[in-house]
């Protein structure tokens, strides 16, 4: 699908507007599943009516990958420390950071 300028424009406004207000959104958020709920509506509203397949892992991957960092970062890299915050065996957890090359 090629996109004049006219449209690839139109394409990054819209893209920039909804990740405004989703960040707006989100920042008011009180919980994580608010956050979470609110982003899911976001990224759904963005849609316009298309069809998508395998969300469910979508959302699990763009979810999963910064909360590893996010947790190794916290733990200073300790896979032990960080496999036991996410009650996680420490082998699923090296599996999980190798599959999103955090290792």
């Amino acid at each position: 699908m090629n996109l004049t300028n006219i449209e690839t424009n139109a394409v990054a406004e819209a893209t920039s507007t909804a990740t405004t207000a989703a960040n707006d959104d989100i920042s008011k958020a009180k919980t994580l599943r608010d956050s979470v709920a609110i982003a899911i509506n976001n990224y759904l509203a963005t849609l316009d009516g298309q069809d998508v397949c395998d969300v469910y892992n979508m959302v699990l991957s763009e979810v999963e990958a910064p909360l590893l960092e996010e947790v190794m970062r916290y733990t200073r890299n300790n896979q032990t420390r960080a496999s036991q915050m996410l009650g996680l065996n420490r082998g699923t957890l090296r599996k999980k950071l190798k599959q999103y090359d955090l290792l």
